[in-house]
């Protein structure tokens, strides 16, 4: 794999974009299938990649990125919950350096001088996490984290849990609080299961947390009840009034009410303070009794804790450090290739079935052709491998020692393995070095990237339609009844003429066939930034299509606009710019996307099939709702962080450049071209005092 200091930004594009797509299929695996295909250490291996590259490229945090999404959502058999406050995920930390750099980073955007802080530190349960609706101190409703702004009602199956109190305790709770915590298996417990199950004949639980996972979603609550699931409290959602000032009086007050929390949470200061509480949970782990993967830091004073906020979907004030991952060696028994939908050609390693860390691995990325070169990697090779990696583990390095006589160096083909034998090629940078990566040339005539576009257009985080996975759509396109999206939402119609109908194909059935139609029905009516996402123009995911949306608001103003960027109109492209995270590499992936006329009439005809909804109104009862604001120059009272997630919560946009478009420009010492492009152009310049005293601040 490529060092993160040697990648060069296209590279870096390429690597983001697989990343994302990656982790979000194990995201659906592991939350809501509860049948994760990898572990938790390759899981954070994948996303610890991602994130080291965000870092050294912070202008292309864009895509799809695990950094902005939460779980998965909600499984069908279960009634919806919306949160009141949404169940957000961590950011990783692998190293000592990572912990001290956390330390570090609250210091700067907070503010402070050199005195420690504060800081829980927590062990990192490994279980299903639920949230618990107490009113007047009884449990009214508890549900699972789903997707992190909707769970699903599993209420029933909660109430069975003896670590979970039917009424509080004591006095001093609010009114209202979402109590949120971990459900999990103790290790006596796990194996009291297993053994159950082995002995009735039924299939066993991989490990603790599936088997806790799959417990808790019972549709019989009877079965839930005869498994021994603990629950460990650790924090909370909506309340109706504050209940502490520190996150370590909270846990207190937890304990309190009759919740059960971690013995082993600590309250430490300081960076050296986080260390140590690291190396004691490690050492202690094997003896706990139950699994933990890690420790959870967390700045203690609340009110810190507000004022630092959020960052994407994780917050500012935790952080989770991991233990590391686990390896083992096996055979390379053959290396194929996948095509992705961007025409990435991705080099795969055939392992002989080793297990790690419980689980069987067959395959592992090898990433790209100069990936194998630097490792000098053959067929019939011994490998290291590592269940932290990508879509599938890594090959960490080869036993020189262990290596057949004949054995050969791979020659990474020249043509696409696809029908067409499309020739390879690298692209090249700016600067004119070749990249990484080889790519098909065949475009949307690649039956292979055909078929990955239309993955990516029905994938849960695009427009959701259950019923079309990758088999039952790669049968439609050979049959030619699926070659583009609007093609999905004539299927129906196209049935009810045809001659041979979808019912009889494969035997089918009426029952698949109706259920099928239905679901995508249902999917007629889409947010614009999900239609966005799903058009699966290269380097734009979830969150740039969110960003996007709400810079357009609505899709007409959106088709409109990307029809003058692909005509190289020079004020839509500034506007298209000034959009915040937005920048060159997705102005040329938008231009060259809708310069395509056969992606226009594309485009056009699945438009004609939908109701595209506006995007989502921002706040409209602040002094700033609805403007667009940017902030230059250096700030004094808060950092740059701040003042971007404060605006943002204030119903504002964020932009990094002026234009004809923004509304205000806040100015501090330092100013430069963004203060004379705004007095050039008239816009309202204030300074950050004027700014804080405009939103009450």
């Amino acid at each position: 794999m490529t060092p993160v200091a040697d990648l060069t930004e296209s590279e870096a594009l390429e690597e983001l974009t697989h990343l994302a797509d990656e982790i979000a299929r194990h995201d659906l695996a592991y939350y809501q299938d509860d049948a994760p295909k990898i572990t938790d250490a390759e899981y954070d291996a994948l996303k610890r990649r991602n994130a080291e590259i965000e870092a050294r490229f912070p202008h292309l945090i864009r895509d799809n990125s695990p950094n902005l999404r939460v779980g998965a959502p909600r499984a069908e058999q279960f009634s919806p919950v919306e949160h009141g406050v949404p169940m957000l995920s961590l950011d990783n930390a692998f190293s000592d350096e990572d912990a001290l750099e956390f330390d570090a980073r609250i210091r700067r955007f907070l503010k402070l001088d050199e005195s420690p802080i504060a800081y829980t530190a927590e062990p990192k349960i490994d279980g299903l996490s639920a949230s618990l609706r107490y009113e007047n101190g009884v449990l009214v409703r508890g549900a699972t984290r789903g997707d992190g702004r909707v769970g699903e009602d599993v209420t029933a199956n909660l109430r069975t849990i003896r670590d979970i109190p039917h009424r509080l305790k004591g006095d001093g709770w609010p009114e209202v609080i979402e109590v949120r915590g971990e459900v999990y298996l103790g290790h006596e417990g796990f194996a009291a299961l297993n053994a159950a199950a082995a002995e009735a004949g039924d299939k066993l639980y991989a490990n603790p947390r599936n088997a806790a996972a799959g417990s808790l979603r019972q549709i019989d609550s009877g079965i839930t009840a005869k498994r021994p699931l603990r629950f460990f409290a650790y924090a909370w959602g909506l309340i109706s009034a504050p209940f502490a000032e520190t996150q370590w009086q909270a846990l207190e007050m937890l304990k309190r009410w009759g919740f059960v929390t971690t013995p082993e949470s600590t309250r430490v200061e300081g960076g050296e303070g986080l260390l140590a509480a690291y190396a004691a949970l490690e050492k202690a782990r094997p003896d706990l009794g139950y699994d933990i993967d890690g420790v959870v830091y967390k700045v203690d004073r609340l009110d810190w804790q507000q004022r630092l906020g959020f960052v994407a979907r994780a917050p500012r004030w935790g952080i989770a450090r991991k233990f590391p991952a686990e390896q083992a060696r096996t055979v390379l028994e053959d290396i194929d290739l996948q095509v992705g939908r961007t025409g990435a050609v991705t080099p795969v390693a055939r392992l002989r079935a080793v297990t790690v860390g419980g689980v069987s691995v067959t395959n592992a990325t090898l990433h790209n052709a100069d990936e194998i070169a630097r490792k000098d990697l053959r067929i019939g090779d011994t490998v290291i491998i590592q269940r932290a990696g990508d879509v599938i583990p890594q090959v960490v390095a080869v036993i020189p020692e262990a290596r057949p006589a004949d054995a050969e160096p791979f020659v990474f083909p020249t043509h696409c393995p696809c029908p067409l034998k499309t020739p390879l090629a690298r692209e090249t940078t700016v600067g004119g070095a070749e990249t990484v990566v080889r790519r098909c040339t065949g475009e949307l005539a690649c039956p292979f990237q055909r078929i990955e576009h239309l993955k990516h257009f029905v994938s849960r985080r695009a427009f959701d339609i259950e019923g079309l996975g990758e088999k039952q759509l790669q049968g439609f396109y050979d049959d030619g009844l699926i070659r583009e999206p609007a093609d999905i939402f004539t299927l129906e119609a196209r049935d009810k003429v045809s001659l041979k109908k979808l019912k009889d194909r494969d035997r089918a059935g009426e029952t698949s066939v109706a259920n099928l139609f239905a679901a995508i029905e249902s999917r007629r009516t889409i947010p614009l930034d999900r239609f966005i996402y799903g058009l699966g123009i290269r380097h734009i995911g979830e969150q740039t299509a969110l960003v996007i949306a709400r810079g357009y608001g609505s899709a007409s103003e959106f088709l409109s606009a990307m029809d003058k960027v692909a005509a190289r109109d020079d004020e839509a492209i500034a506007e298209l710019d000034a959009l915040d995270q937005i920048g060159g590499a997705v102005i040329e992936a938008a231009a060259a996307y809708f310069a395509e006329d056969h992606n226009r009439q594309m485009v056009q005809r699945l438009v004609e099939q939908l109701t595209i909804e506006d995007a989502e109104k921002p706040k409209t009862d602040t002094a700033v709702a609805g403007k667009t604001v940017v902030f230059t120059g250096a700030l004094e009272r808060m950092t740059r962080d701040e003042a971007k997630a404060q605006a943002e919560g204030l119903g504002a946009k964020v932009a990094s450049s002026v234009s004809k478009k923004t509304d205000l420009v806040v100015a501090g010492p330092g100013a430069g071209s963004k203060l004379k492009t705004a007095t050039e152009l008239g816009i309202q310049v204030m300074t950050e005092d004027e700014w804080l005293a405009m939103v009450g601040a």
